[in-house]
């Protein structure tokens, strides 16, 4: 396999667990040294010894809540120890989190937990490590993960649609802020992927998800992490400001 990303160095949050795991893998495969970020210190370490190494590189660990200040500074000294004070080529902002309910019966900390983690997470993240990239002019790509939903609205996960769309409108006004300093953002928009989260949905209503489906069935981890290898690569260097659907052509 051609290594698209050897001698870069990326950073992925929510790497411990679904597509943010599968991330990391494919990252890896191409050659990418990472740091495996995750709410939880053990995910991301049995992530980090899973991972294949190119040319010595060495994958760390990192506990991090994207949604406090305070700890993505923390994340960010770290990365710059790691990679002799250069910033990162690469950021995934996979981090996410559901709190479904009822919109009548959604409490505010329902909705403010989604919205910290799944958008002023990825603010946060994005805006530090995108500074560090301009200051030093390394040309840098954050790749965002949004959900379809963002586009399409869902009745019963309100918070979390409304964070998705926040993503996508925060990518493009992002793209287009930083765009002259070689800092490219985009968002990936995945369908219905089989993940932990969509674990927890009962039978009868996966079945009725995938009839949604043109393509008849969910999508793979490793399909949207294949997605995330083009926009961190070179084969997408044209590309920012763009909501990449991966979906099985749900939304259409």
């Amino acid at each position: 396999m051609a290594k698209l990303l050897a001698g870069k160095f990326g950073i992925v949050t929510g790497g411990g667990s679904g597509i943010g795991r599968a991330i990391c893998n494919r990252l890896a495969d191409h050659g990418a040294k990472l740091i495996v970020v995750d709410q939880s210190k053990k995910s991301a370490e049995e992530v980090c010894a899973s991972l294949k190494s190119h040319d010595g590189a060495k994958h760390t660990a990192f506990k991090c809540d994207v949604g406090r200040s305070g700890e993505v500074k923390s994340l960010v000294d770290f990365a710059l120890k790691q990679n002799s004070g250069t910033p990162p080529h690469i950021v995934v902002n996979s981090a996410g989190i559901i709190r479904d309910a009822e919109f009548l019966k959604m409490t505010e900390q329902q909705f403010d937990e989604v919205v910290n983690v799944n958008l002023k997470g990825t603010y946060l993240v994005t805006q530090a490590f995108a500074k560090l990239a301009v200051e030093s002019k390394t040309p840098q790509s954050v790749i965002n993960i949004s959900s379809i939903l963002g586009k399409t609205g869902a009745a019963e996960r309100v918070n979390y649609a409304a964070t998705k769309a926040g993503v996508i409108g925060f990518t493009k006004s992002v793209a287009a802020a930083l765009a002259k300093n070689g800092v490219r953002v985009n968002a990936l928009l995945p369908g219905y992927i089989t993940t932990p989260m969509t674990d927890a949905i009962v039978d009868k209503l996966l079945a009725a998800a995938c009839a949604q489906i043109p393509m008849g069935h969910m999508g793979e981890p490793m399909e949207i992490a294949d997605a995330v290898v083009f926009l961190a690569s070179d084969w997408s260097t044209y590309m920012t400001g763009a909501a990449l659907e991966v979906t099985g052509g749900l939304g259409m």
